[in-house]
């Protein structure tokens, strides 16, 4: 506390009000184009994101390199993908000689190791390198110590087919107002809609051990 004020909260607001000025921009309304980013993530997520939204809890100023490098555009323009009458919009955080880079922040430190990149990301990567026409990419990874950690990456067909099936299931869904089936991972714990998908409350009542077993009180 500085005085009567809470510094933490300053520090939060102060990452919230940066994180919504680099936000990727999507027209929600516009459900023929849609972007990278909705596509390598949870659909449902991306759903609610466009008709009901809720602002996402960033956790520190590690979570905006990402959008820094875009919104500086190190030679990564928007550019756009044809999928049938859908475009497919993507930006990388940087191309630097002939190479798609990501930037992506991480809690593991080089000690305990991150054996593969997150998969999200490397779908990511991947559709970059086809939207690109690139054939290599890397994604670097910035711990909390501020080490790197690097995976490097060749194009893969078969894995962008994928992401154009995801492009044409989500822009189906978004015509016909449907929500998407439930993708459970890893990234729920954290996800601002954990609620809308997952039972929080407890009705049942607390039970004893001796109650569970069946046994009375003498």
């Amino acid at each position: 506390m500085m005085g009567d004020r809470d510094v933490r909260s300053i520090v939060k607001n102060a990452v919230d009000s940066i994180g919504r000025e680099l936000e990727i921009e999507i027209d929600v309304k516009d459900i023929k184009t849609i972007h990278l980013k909705e596509v390598v993530q949870c659909l449902r997520r991306s759903y609610y994101d466009r008709v009901d939204p809720k602002e996402v809890e960033r956790r520190g100023f590690n979570d905006l390199l990402s959008g820094l490098l875009r919104k500086l555009q190190y030679g990564s323009d928007p550019k756009e993908f044809s999928v049938d009458d859908i475009k497919l919009k993507g930006q990388a955080d940087m191309i630097a000689d002939d190479l798609i880079i990501l930037f992506r922040p991480t809690n593991i430190t080089l000690e305990m190791s991150l054996e593969t990149p997150l998969a999200n990301d490397v779908l990511y990567l991947n559709a970059c390198m086809w939207i690109y026409d690139k054939k290599d990419g890397m994604i670097l990874y910035i711990t909390g110590n501020k080490e790197e950690i690097i995976f490097s990456l060749t194009r893969d067909k078969k894995m962008f087919e994928e992401v154009i099936r995801r492009v044409r299931v989500l822009s189906d869904l978004l015509k016909e107002q449907k929500t998407p089936i439930l993708e459970p991972s890893n990234d729920c714990t954290d996800c601002q809609y954990y609620q809308r998908c997952f039972i929080t409350k407890k009705n049942a009542k607390h039970v004893s051990l001796s109650e569970m077993l069946g046994l009375g009180k003498d």
